[in-house]
């Protein structure tokens, strides 16, 4: 089959953003058109990771799931992607709904184009809980397996375990393994079950994004004293998540673009000032970290920007990056000249058995 395939570029889009349980609509005004920014070059494929879509407390935890928020931001994507996409061409091309799945506050979406739609196929997802009592929704993961023609993709979107202090980044790397580890898809469609793998690293293309909560490792003292001068670079010496992978704890073999915006957490709502900046706030003081992240695993994918946006909506900014991501594609017209020289070949077989004897 190999040799009746060709590889094609697809544009990916992939944001991450912990919403702090606040919904659409208590903000009419939300604009997502500068996080998506379809307009410059729109993507082949719009993935979308949400963190505390509900606020976080025992009810939604505890209790029965609460789909209206997850209802909204679908709407409010919808409405933001086809806008644009219209604006560009009045044909499209337009974007339609794929996969989505929420636990408690995680909510993952993956939209396609219309016009590539059929070539999704084999959608599954997984979910595993690592929160309250070590299994709980609250934090953990949602993951969505796909196939777009001959290449698996998996779109991992996950909450860690919060806290700074000292030892807390460990329990987070324990998060990480966990999900890698129980993470299952399973087989659903034996025409597929040789392309559709079951975990996560067994995928060709691999993209794990969310509020990964890893903080930097220095004094909010120190740390301010860096984000005056813009010094990110000395900064990231101190980021858990870049220390912990170097030193083999996690994320092995895995790849993060390099980081370039400011610490994405934690802000005074609707404000540019991190939390404790402003004396006369009540908000507990944090030292501000890049809690927010999108990493990938795999061949065959390059990314072509890692950026956050500037939204005041909650007390994280967003973040997204675009992939470049090789696919194969099936040349159907080839494999249709194949079967017909293998069907002339039968057809002519006892014919060649003749000759060659002669």
């Amino acid at each position: 089959m190999s040799q009746h395939t060709n590889i094609q570029d697809l544009r990916v889009f992939v944001g991450t953003w912990n919403v702090g349980g606040e919904a659409p609509h208590t903000h009419s005004s939300l604009n997502l058109d500068e996080w998506v920014q379809p307009s410059s070059a729109p993507a082949d494929i719009y993935v979308f990771g949400f963190q505390e879509i509900v606020p976080l407390n025992a009810g939604n935890v505890l209790g029965v799931e609460d789909n209206g928020p997850a209802a909204k931001w679908l709407a409010l994507i919808r409405q933001t992607l086809n806008k644009n996409t219209n604006q560009i061409n009045s044909s499209g091309p337009n974007y339609c709904l794929v996969a989505s799945k929420q636990m408690v506050g995680i909510f993952l979406c993956v939209w396609v184009k219309s016009d590539l739609r059929q070539h999704v196929r084999d959608i599954r997802v997984s979910c595993v809980g690592c929160g309250l009592m070590g299994y709980l929704g609250n934090k953990g993961s949602v993951s969505i397996s796909m196939l777009f023609q001959q290449t698996s993709f998996c779109f991992v979107c996950t909450h860690l375990t919060s806290g700074e202090k000292e030892g807390d980044e460990i329990r987070r790397n324990s998060d990480v393994r966990e999900i890698i580890k129980k993470t299952h898809f399973p087989q659903t469609d034996k025409i597929f079950s040789e392309k559709s793998p079951e975990r996560i690293l067994e995928h060709d293309r691999v993209i794990w994004l969310g509020d990964l909560n890893y903080r930097l490792a220095l004094n909010y003292t120190d740390s301010k004293d860096l984000m005056k001068k813009n010094s990110w670079e000395t900064l990231l010496e101190k980021d858990q998540l870049q220390n912990q992978k170097k030193a083999g704890h996690i994320f092995e073999g895995w790849n993060e673009g390099k980081i370039y915006f400011p610490p994405t957490y934690k802000y005074c709502t609707n404000s540019e000032q991190y939390t404790g900046e402003n004396l006369k706030s009540k908000a507990k003081r944090r030292t501000p970290a890049w809690c927010d992240r999108i990493l990938w695993y795999g061949k065959g994918l390059k990314q072509a920007f890692y950026v956050r946006g500037e939204s005041k909506f909650s007390d994280h900014r967003p973040v997204y990056s675009i992939f470049i991501a090789d696919v194969e594609l099936v040349n159907t017209n080839k494999i249709m000249d194949a079967n017909l020289d293998i069907q002339g070949y039968i057809r002519f077989q006892p014919f060649f058995n003749w000759f060659e004897k002669s």
